[in-house]
């Protein structure tokens, strides 16, 4: 007698006893997607959530949930930081996490004004003095020589790259 054909597969959640969370990334080893990368058209979340699922298994490395950048997210979209890490730390994929965000924003946000956000938040330097000061000293250790770099996003994705042993 042959036993079934397993069809399925369900990944468990990171927080379960013995459980395996292969979604989570190891942020000790590669860093997390860029900023850049769009979840339905909102910047920065597919990065935020890599962070989180690396939390929960203990890999994050130097990268942090809730950080100032993850603000600005949770900000726009109303979302307690607390609440949208428990829905990642159940295990949900990103379209999950996606539809999560899109129902529990406040206020609920039109396509055009994510696009707007996105754009902006794409754009956003450092501005204040104190943050303008730690942006300028990764800069320098990282790539002094460069003239591009003037966003976050252009910071963090420099900060990934030689952190992980790129040359600028």
């Amino acid at each position: 007698m042959s036993s079934p054909i397993q069809t399925s597969y369900t990944n468990p959640a990171g927080s379960a006893p013995g459980a395996v969370n292969y979604n989570a990334p190891d942020l000790t080893r590669h860093p997390p997607r860029s900023p850049r990368t769009r979840l339905g058209g909102f910047v920065h979340l597919p990065r935020l959530i890599d962070k989180a699922r690396a939390v929960v298994v203990g890999k994050n490395g130097d990268f942090h949930y809730n950080c100032p950048i993850d603000q600005r997210f949770l900000a726009f979209t109303g979302l307690n930081p607390d609440a949208l890490f428990a829905e990642i730390k159940a295990g949900k994929s990103d379209s999950e996490i996606l539809a999560y965000v899109l129902a529990n924003a406040q206020p609920k946000r039109h396509p055009s004004e994510i696009a707007a956000w996105s754009h902006w938040f794409e754009q956003l330097t450092a501005t204040p003095p104190d943050t303008r000061a730690f942006f300028n000293d990764v800069h320098r250790k990282n790539a002094a020589n460069r003239d591009d770099i003037a966003t976050w996003f252009d910071w963090l994705e420099l900060d990934d790259y030689v952190t992980f042993g790129g040359r600028p």
